[in-house]
């Protein structure tokens, strides 16, 4: 029953919009959440927070890279791994340069 009462409460009629309460729908969205605007009983707009929405476009950027890293490694073959020592070789690098290069930062 709590998701009934749930789906009544994150849904706003679009007619409240035109009535000057957008104010006041915003200020509820940044207090309780995301709010589903509804236009002749169909989902027309989903409002969020920008925090919500930040925090749900950073969840599906860990996924995409989790999705990512999970098929390369399906393609991992351990007896392809070459040595710092033949990479510089090969790129042409040696190990001055790189450390003249300093920190690098990965998140």
């Amino acid at each position: 029953m709590s998701s009934v009462a749930d789906a009544i409460t994150k849904t706003i009629p679009i007619s409240q919009f035109n009535r000057g309460l957008a104010g006041k729908i915003l200020s509820d969205v940044k207090k309780e959440g995301a709010k589903v605007v509804m236009k002749n009983n169909t989902a027309e707009a989903v409002l969020l927070s920008p925090d919500e929405y930040i925090e749900m476009m950073d969840d599906l950027n860990d996924y995409y890279l989790l999705t990512l890293a999970l098929e390369r490694m399906t393609a991992f073959n351990p007896d392809e791994l070459i040595s710092l020592e033949e990479l510089e070789k090969e790129m042409h690098i040696t190990p001055e340069e790189l450390d003249k290069t300093g920190e690098v930062e990965f998140e």
